[in-house]
């Protein structure tokens, strides 16, 4: 397959923060690396796992510049969709101008396309104002929080419009059958599965990947799915796919964002990881430590440090 975007696994990062609810830049860099380094091939920043659209414009913007300029730019995708335009095309022009020309873009969500044509209309604008060539729009389909999900005839309307530029989609839907067809019948369209339980299925449907929040502490199983399914060594991968479905499994029993940071911060005694922004709230004591205790069991290294 011909991907116009990275192929793997992207994690959606978590977005540390200070006690003033501040992001903290320089420990997201450090995270992300972390993640590489556990086996994610990229990284996903100021999506939902990264509580972007709880965050100002003026933070999206200081992250994207500081994590652009400090992390190979090749390895990002960096969340810019807005329910208004104007932030989505400024968020988007910034991406690319520091550099990282892969961009994950929500539907409008507040506002929400009453029609396709509206949908259309929105991303038309988007691509057209930006107007860079090497723009790679990946779509977030995740019709839960957003009330829109993307159809076939409207991502191919776009396709073939755009070319390249309508790079391809994350579908956070849980449809399987609906991450199948696109991944079937767009060629060479980058179709990521919101979740690592449909990583080995989307591969060998011609799909490019997924992009999970749980990848913040499932990249090392996530990279093994990976590994073996390009090795072409059927059987591992589906062992180490059942794996990989356990821990994820495992961890969606709790919000990702306050779960994953509750983990993270018992594991690391960090007390950054302890700041979330409204309207979560973190894990009792109690139930972080029976999480921990459910994380483990299924074979989750959680870090001493990070």
């Amino acid at each position: 397959m011909n991907f116009p975007t990275r192929p793997g696994v992207f994690t959606a990062s978590l977005t540390p923060l200070n006690q003033d609810a501040s992001p903290n830049l320089n420990q997201l860099v450090s995270h992300v690396n972390w993640l590489f380094g556990q086996g994610s091939d990229g990284v996903a920043i100021l999506g939902s796992t990264g509580e972007a659209n709880s965050l100002t414009f003026e933070q999206r913007l200081s992250i994207i510049e500081h994590t652009a300029g400090e992390l190979p730019p090749e390895k990002l995708m960096l969340g810019t969709g807005s329910c208004s335009m104007q932030d989505a095309i400024r968020l988007t022009t910034a991406s690319v101008q520091a550099g990282v020309f892969t961009v994950l873009v929500l539907p409008p969500f507040y506002y929400r396309p009453q029609s396709e044509e509206g949908a259309f209309r929105y991303f038309s604008d988007l691509i057209e104002t930006v107007s860079e060539e090497r723009l790679r729009v990946v779509f977030y389909n995740f019709p839960q929080l957003t009330g829109f999900s993307f159809s076939l005839e409207l991502l191919t309307r776009l396709r073939e419009r755009y070319g390249q530029v309508a790079a391809g989609i994350k579908d956070s839907s849980g449809d399987w059958e609906n991450m199948k067809l696109l991944a079937r019948e767009i060629p060479d369209f980058s179709v990521y599965a919101g979740t690592e339980k449909f990583l080995l299925d989307i591969l060998r449907e011609g799909g490019a990947g997924c992009i999970t929040a749980t990848g913040n502490l499932t990249s090392p199983a996530c990279s093994e799915v990976y590994r073996a399914w390009r090795s072409g060594d059927s059987d591992e991968a589906d062992r180490a796919q059942q794996l990989l479905t356990r821990q994820r499994l495992a961890l969606q029993q709790k919000p990702f964002v306050s779960g994953l940071k509750a983990l993270l911060e018992q594991s690391t005694n960090d007390p950054n990881w302890k700041n979330l922004l409204p309207p979560f709230v973190p894990l009792t004591p109690e139930d972080a430590s029976a999480f921990s205790k459910e994380a483990t069991a299924v074979g989750i290294q959680l870090p001493s440090g990070n």
